[in-house]
C-alpha cells in the first residue's frame, strides 16, 4: 500500500519538476536571446558607422577574427539547439525551421570568416562580414522561442490538487479500538469510522450507520445522496450528516480517485504539442532554396567573370543567407500572444497555443450537464397550492419553517427560497428516514417529503396526479406538504438551465458543430434537461462516470471527430484532459480549471463561440505572418543571387539584408497587432 502513496508523490513530484523546467528554459531562450541581440547589434550599428577597419590583408585582420571567434562561441551558446535540430532532421530526410536557421546562421559565419582569411579572393564591393546578421537571427527567432513558452502558460497543478483532495489520515476500528492510520496504512476488510464533515478515506461498503453524501466531485451531481448499510463509498467524497461505518473494499491504486489522478496524468501526456506550421512551410522552402543555390552556382560557374570561384561562393552562399528571415521565430508565437490577450478581453482565458491552435478546427462539443448547461445549484421552480384554503406563500413558510432543523439535502433549496420569511419553530420534530419529516407548527401537525411519506399517513393525491405528471417530465423533484387529512401544496425543486444556455447553444449549431450532453444524471432527467436547450435524446449520454465520461470523448475522437469537453467539476477532469480542448466554466473547481485547457470566466457559455472565433482570427493571422515572413526575403532572393550584377555591378549588400531583416519583423509584429482591433463576438 504503501508504494501506492509513494506513486502519488512522485506524481506530484514529477509535475513540479516539470515546470521548473518550463520556467528555466524560459530563462535560457530569454537569456540568449538578450546575449545574441546585443552583440548582434554592436556588429550592426558598427559597420553602418564605420566603427569597425575595412575588411583587408594585413593588421586589420587580426580585428576580424577575433570578431569571427567571439560571433562563432556565441553562435554555439546561443544557437546549438538549431544546429543539433537541423541534424536529426537531415537524418530523417526533413527540413524544419532549425534546417533554415542552420542554413542561413551557418552560411552566414562561414561566408564571412573566408572573406577574413582570404580577403584577396573576393571582389571588393563583397567584402562584409555578416556576423550581424547570424546572431540577430539567432536572437529573434530564440525570443520567438521564449515567447512561446511564456504563451504556454504554467504546467497543469490539476495532478496535484487531486492528489490533495485525498484524505491524509483513516479512523481504523480494531478489536472495538479506534485508531488514526496514515492512509498508506489502510488495508483490504478495514472497518472504518467516518464522522460528520470528514473525508471519506478510500472506496468500501456501509456496514452501520445512515448518512448522505457529498458526491458531487464524483458525479457532478449537487445533491447529497443518502446511505444506509450495503450501500458503496467512495473515497474524496464528504460525509454530511451522520456518523458511519463501513468496510475498505478498494485501496491505493485500485481506489476512484487514483484511477481518476491516473486517467488525468495520461491524457494530459497524450496530447499532442503545438503544431509547428513554420516547420510544415521549411519542409517546402529549404529544398526550393537549395535548388536555388545550386542553380545558382551553375550559372555563375558557367556565365560569371573571373574570379569564378570566388562569385559562386559568394551568390551560393548569399541565397541562403538571405532565405533565412528573422521574422521566422516571431510569425507564430506573437500571433499566439496577441489571440491569447484578445480572448482574455473576452472572457477566456487560453492555458497555451496549441488549445488557441486547435479551437478552430472544432466540430464536436460535449457538455457536461450540472454546472455546465444547469447552475450546479438545486432551487425551488414552483409552489403549487392544491386547493384555496392555503397560497403558496403560505405553502413556503410552513416547508421552511419544518425544514430548519431537517438535514435532508432539499431543505437548503427551500431555506434559501424563503430567507426574507418570518418563520416559526416547529415542535415535536420527527424524521421519517426515507419518507420526509412530520412536526407541529402553532400546534397543528405538518407533513413534508415524497409519496412514501403520503402513502404512509393515506393522504390521496389523485387530484394533483396530471401537475406531478408534468413536473415529472421536467426533470423536477417533488416535495409534498400536507396536514393530517388531506394534501395542501406541491414545492417543486431543480437545478436552473442556466438563462443564455439555449442561445448559446443555437449558436454554435450554427456553427456547425455536434453538440452532446453527458450527465451522472438518470436518463430521464438528463433528456428532459437537454429538450430544453434544444438537444436531441440521440445525443444525450446519461448515467456516466468519470471514467465514462472520458471513454466517450475517446470514442468520438476515434471516428475522427475534433471534440471539446465543457465540465466544471472534478468528475469531469479525466474527460477535459482526454479531449482535443477543455473548457473550464470558471465558477467550477480548481481541478478541473487546471485540467483544462481554456476556461471561461464567469462561467460564460458564450465565451466557446468567442474561443473559436479568435482560434480561427488568430491562425489566419498566423498564415499572414508567414507570408510576411518569408516575402521579403524570398523577394531578396534574385539580388542575393546576382541578378542585379549585369546591370549595377551590385552583389548581396548588407542594406538589403538588414532592410529584408527590418521589413520583414515590422510587418510580423505589426499584423499580430491588428489581432487587438477585430471584434470576435457574434460572428
Amino acid at each position: 500500500m504503501r508504494c501506492c502513496d509513494t506513486t502519488s508523490a512522485n506524481q506530484s513530484h514529477n509535475e513540479e519538476a516539470q515546470a521548473q523546467q518550463e520556467r528555466k528554459y524560459y530563462r535560457e531562450m530569454l537569456t540568449k536571446f538578450i546575449i545574441a541581440a546585443i552583440l548582434g547589434s554592436i556588429f550592426l550599428f558598427g559597420s553602418y558607422l564605420n566603427w569597425f577597419p575595412e575588411i583587408a590583408p594585413g593588421v586589420h585582420q587580426i580585428f576580424w577574427l577575433g570578431a569571427a571567434i567571439i560571433t562563432l562561441g556565441t553562435m554555439v551558446y546561443c544557437g546549438s539547439h538549431f544546429f543539433v535540430g537541423a541534424w536529426h532532421a537531415t537524418k530523417i530526410h526533413q527540413a524544419t525551421m532549425d534546417t533554415l536557421v542552420a542554413l542561413g546562421t551557418g552560411a552566414a559565419w562561414i561566408y564571412s570568416f573566408l572573406m577574413i582569411i582570404f580577403p584577396g579572393f573576393f571582389p571588393e564591393s563583397a567584402r562584409h562580414a555578416y556576423f550581424d546578421t547570424a546572431l540577430l537571427v539567432m536572437s529573434l527567432i530564440n525570443l520567438g522561442q521564449a515567447l512561446e513558452i511564456r504563451a504556454r502558460g504554467k504546467t497543469s497543478q490539476a495532478i496535484k490538487k487531486l492528489i490533495g483532495l485525498q484524505a491524509k489520515t483513516a479512523s481504523v476500528i480494531d478489536n472495538g479500538v479506534e485508531t488514526s492510520k496514515p492512509i498508506d496504512q489502510v488495508t483490504m476488510n478495514d472497518v472504518i469510522k467516518v464522522r460528520p464533515g470528514e473525508k471519506v478515506p478510500v472506496d468500501g461498503e456501509v456496514i452501520e450507520g445512515n448518512t448522505t453524501i457529498d458526491e458531487s466531485m464524483l458525479t457532478g451531481e449537487p445533491l447529497a445522496v443518502k446511505k444506509a448499510p450495503g450501500d458503496s463509498v467512495t473515497g474524496g467524497t464528504v460525509n454530511q450528516t451522520g456518523s458511519f461505518l463501513f468496510k475498505a473494499t478498494r485501496v491505493g491504486a485500485e481506489a476512484t480517485l487514483s484511477q481518476i489522478i491516473k486517467m488525468v496524468q495520461q491524457a494530459q501526456h497524450t496530447k499532442p504539442n503545438i503544431s509547428r506550421i513554420v516547420d510544415k512551410v521549411a519542409n517546402i522552402f529549404v529544398p526550393a532554396v537549395m535548388i536555388v543555390a545550386v542553380i545558382t552556382a551553375m550559372i555563375w560557374f558557367n556565365f560569371g567573370p573571373q574570379p569564378i570561384a570566388a562569385f559562386v561562393l559568394i551568390t551560393t552562399i548569399a541565397v541562403l543567407l538571405i532565405a533565412c528571415p528573422c521574422a521566422l521565430g516571431l510569425a507564430t508565437p506573437i500571433s499566439i500572444m496577441v489571440g491569447i490577450g484578445k480572448a482574455a478581453e473576452n472572457g477566456v482565458l487560453i492555458r497555451n497555443g496549441q488549445a488557441l491552435q486547435t479551437a478552430g478546427k472544432l466540430n464536436t462539443i460535449v457538455l457536461d450537464k450540472t454546472g455546465t448547461i444547469t447552475q450546479g445549484k438545486p432551487s425551488v421552480t414552483d409552489i403549487i397550492p392544491i386547493n384555496d384554503k392555503i397560497t403558496a406563500e403560505e405553502i413556503l413558510t410552513y416547508a421552511a419553517s419544518l425544514e430548519q432543523d431537517s438535514e435532508h439535502p432539499l431543505a437548503t433549496a427551500i431555506l434559501l427560497q424563503a430567507q426574507a420569511k418570518n418563520l416559526t419553530k416547529a415542535k415535536e420534530f420527527k424524521a421519517i428516514p426515507g419518507h420526509g419529516i412530520k412536526a407541529k407548527i402553532d400546534d397543528k401537525t405538518f407533513l413534508l417529503g415524497n409519496k412514501k411519506l403520503l402513502q404512509k399517513f393515506n393522504i390521496t393525491f389523485n387530484t394533483a396526479a396530471e401537475t406531478i405528471n408534468q413536473l415529472s417530465q421536467q426533470a423536477k423533484t417533488i416535495v409534498f406538504l400536507a396536514d393530517e387529512s388531506q394534501l395542501l401544496g406541491i414545492i417543486a425543486i431543480a437545478d436552473p438551465i442556466k438563462s443564455e444556455a439555449k442561445t448559446i447553444l443555437q449558436k454554435l449549431s450554427h456553427l456547425n458543430l455536434k453538440i452532446i450532453m453527458l450527465s451522472g444524471d438518470n436518463q430521464k432527467t438528463a433528456r428532459a434537461v437537454a429538450a430544453q436547450v434544444g438537444i436531441a435524446d440521440a445525443n444525450v449520454i446519461a448515467e456516466v462516470l468519470p471514467q465514462d465520461k472520458a471513454n466517450e470523448v475517446k470514442k468520438l475522437q476515434q471516428q475522427g471527430l475534433t471534440v471539446a469537453m465543457v465540465g466544471d467539476g472534478i468528475n469531469d477532469a479525466p474527460a477535459l484532459a482526454q479531449a482535443n480542448v477543455g473548457f473550464a466554466i470558471g465558477s467550477g473547481t480548481d481541478i478541473a480549471i487546471e485540467s483544462a485547457d481554456i476556461t471561461l470566466l464567469g462561467g460564460d457559455l458564450a465565451g466557446i463561440a468567442n474561443a473559436i472565433n479568435i482560434s480561427r482570427l488568430t491562425m489566419r493571422n498566423v498564415k499572414q505572418n508567414l507570408v510576411g515572413a518569408f516575402g521579403y526575403n524570398t523577394l531578396g532572393i534574385p539580388i542575393a543571387a546576382g541578378i542585379l550584377y549585369p546591370f549595377l555591378g551590385i552583389l548581396l549588400n548588407p542594406i538589403f539584408a538588414g532592410g529584408a531583416m527590418a521589413l520583414s519583423s515590422l510587418t510580423v509584429v505589426l499584423n499580430a497587432n491588428r489581432l487587438r482591433l477585430l471584434k470576435v463576438k457574434d460572428k
